[in-house]
């Protein structure tokens, strides 16, 4: 089984695809949404990213597409990346209202349909998408059998899991579950209120992370942060009612940024990067700029004054 190395820190930054492909609809894939994809590609190489987060349902599959336009135009580009994708999230149809769906005939077609998409032989990481109240953990683990003795995918992984669900699945598999992707970031800090403030009532938010990062820290689970720049809120982007934490942190981001010269995003990213759990930063922009804005994220230093100051900020309120 090919193993995807541990990540140094300066190789913690994966690209998210979720931007790509042009709108959530059922229009065809255009020619300049496949060279806004080969931009935004190229930005994300040239800063050392190299593992890409797709999901079967981003933008409707086109963003998949995109990238089989680009491994066709360039075959030796699939060499120089790893491929992640997801599936398990169903939209409306004639059998059902949008619902999770992580059976073993579901898992295997939706895999079968990406690597179509992506033009490409095999994913090197899958993810399941969501939860799945219905999940037959044993399924599962026939679908892994299925698809990885076809050489269809490497390794498997979840997304939005808490450390029960996960307990319940790999008490399943035959196969090790090689990362979690949740959402963390500066714009979203319960993950850190369930350690921070267990045991008192600004925690009970949170209480249903209970042991997930200590879990995965346990079992070599990577934790994959999406949204981990925050909408883009701390950098320039905020609505214009947006809460009075977000207009402070964003002001502290922007000192940060301008102490450390580095682009905002860089500080948002260290904030992160600096947690002992090792996280992964997803990027989700498709903005080739905002992407090269990360490249400083790993040499950033935030002392541990400064990193407690963005989380306090960001929360609103003092910790108990």
């Amino acid at each position: 089984m090919t193993q995807i190395p541990s990540p140094t820190i300066a190789s913690r930054l994966l690209y998210g695809c979720m931007g790509l492909g042009g709108g959530w609809n059922t229009d065809p894939l255009r020619a300049q949404d496949v060279t806004h994809a080969q931009a935004a590609v190229e930005a994300a190489l040239e800063i050392g990213i190299t593992l890409f987060d797709h999901a079967n349902i981003y933008t409707l599959g086109k963003a998949e597409q995109c990238f089989g336009e680009l491994f066709k135009q360039q075959p030796s580009l699939r060499q120089r990346m790893q491929l992640q994708t997801k599936c398990g999230i169903r939209f409306a149809d004639a059998n059902g209202p949008k619902r999770y769906d992580l059976s073993a005939a579901h898992i295997v077609d939706a895999v079968h349909a990406s690597l179509r998409r992506l033009h490409a032989d095999t994913i090197d990481i899958l993810m399941l998408h969501r939860p799945d109240p219905l999940m037959e953990p044993d399924e599962i683990n026939e679908a892994w059998h299925t698809l990885f003795a076809a050489g269809k995918v490497r390794q498997l992984a979840v997304s939005n899991m808490h450390a029960g669900q996960m307990r319940q699945l790999v008490a399943a598999l035959d196969v090790s579950l090689v990362a979690n992707q949740l959402e963390m970031s500066l714009l979203k800090t319960d993950w850190l209120d369930a350690d921070t403030c267990f045991n008192d009532a600004q925690g009970r938010s949170s209480l249903v992370w209970g042991d997930t990062l200590s879990y995965c820290g346990s079992q070599n689970i990577a934790l994959q942060a999406w949204g981990s720049l925050g909408k883009g809120w701390y950098s320039g982007g905020a609505p214009n009612d947006a809460p009075p934490a977000v207009t402070a942190t964003a002001r502290m981001v922007r000192t940060l940024a301008d102490e450390h010269r580095v682009a905002p995003e860089s500080i948002m990213l260290a904030w992160l990067l600096k947690h002992p759990a090792h996280i992964q930063a997803v990027i989700g922009t498709a903005n080739p700029a905002r992407i090269r804005a990360c490249a400083d994220a790993a040499r950033v230093v935030l002392t541990r004054g400064q990193w407690y100051a963005l989380y306090q900020s960001a929360r609103g309120r003092e910790l108990p």
